[in-house]
This record gives structure tokens, sequence and C-alpha cells, in this order.
């Protein structure tokens, strides 16, 4: 897994945090290049590279998910 986090939830927060960011700093770039300078980097870093590594890390996230449920109902069953 390269793009996922172990965890749904945690990958949404983090998407959620990282569109934050980007926004901020789009939005501040007119006013002061400062925030702009510092929430862009941030944002690329918490997307894992781009909002479409970031989306591909979803499905991965999900895909491991279902993988973990599959493999738990096979055990116990």
């Amino acid at each position: 897994m390269i793009f996922g986090n172990r965890s749904l939830g945690m990958h949404l927060l983090r998407g959620i945090a990282a569109a934050a960011a980007l926004w901020g700093s789009l939005s501040t770039v007119d006013h002061s290049w400062l925030p702009s300078l510092i929430l862009m980097p941030i944002a690329l870093w918490m997307f894992k590279g781009c909002p479409m590594c970031w989306t591909v890390g979803v499905f991965e996230s999900v895909a491991q998910l279902i993988h973990r449920r599959n493999e738990q109902a096979s055990t116990d069953g």
C-alpha cells in the first residue's frame, strides 16, 4: 500500500485537512504570500502528493478494509 492508510477514517480526515490547507493557501495568495507559502507544502504533504494521489489512497484503504474483513470471515468460518 503506497497511498492508503490503515484506517479509512484517518485517510478521510487527512484529506479534509489537506483540502482546508489548500483552500487557505489559495485564498491568501492575493493578500500575503507567506501563509500561502507555508500552507501549500502542508497541503501537498497531507494529500501525499496531489489530490489524485489522495483519491487513489481512498481506493487502496477501502480495498484493504474489504480484504481484512474477508480474511477475518474466512478464518472464523
